[in-house]
C-alpha cells in the first residue's frame, strides 16, 4: 500500500467514524464516548498526512507514533461503547477491525523508520 492509498484509507476510515457517531442516539456518556472517538479517529488521517511531509526522518517517526496511537485510541474507545452495551456490536465491528488494521500497519512503519534511522546511525 503506497502513501496515496494510505491517506485514502485513513480518510474514509474517519469518515466512516462520523457516519456512524451521526447515527447514535445522544446520550451523555455516549457523547462524551463519541466525541474522543471522533478525534482521535480523524487524527489518524490528519497525522499521517503530516508525517508524509515530515522534514526529516526524526519528524517522520514522531508524528508515525502519534498515528498509531490516535489509531489504537480509536479501539479503545469502540470497545468501551461495546463493552457499557451503548452501541449495536455488529454495527463496531467493521470499525473496530479497521482501526486494530491502522494500528498494526502504523506500528510496522514506526518499527520500520526506527530500524531505518538506527541503521544510518551505525
Amino acid at each position: 500500500m503506497d502513501k496515496v492509498e494510505l491517506k485514502q484509507r485513513t480518510q474514509r476510515f474517519a469518515i466512516d467514524v462520523i457516519k456512524f457517531v451521526e447515527n447514535l442516539p445522544s446520550k451523555r456518556s455516549l457523547n462524551v464516548l463519541t466525541n474522543q472517538l471522533l478525534r482521535c479517529s480523524s487524527s489518524v488521517g490528519a497525522n499521517y498526512r503530516s508525517a508524509c511531509r515530515g522534514k526529516s526522518s526524526a519528524a517522520f517517526i514522531n508524528k508515525i507514533v502519534i498515528v498509531e496511537e490516535e489509531a489504537d485510541e480509536s479501539v479503545y474507545w469502540l470497545e468501551l461503547m461495546e463493552g457499557a452495551d451503548l452501541v449495536n456490536s455488529n454495527e463496531i465491528c467493521v470499525l473496530k477491525k479497521e482501526a486494530n488494521e491502522l494500528t498494526a500497519i502504523f506500528t510496522a512503519i514506526a518499527k520500520t523508520a526506527k530500524a531505518n534511522q538506527r541503521s544510518k546511525k551505525s
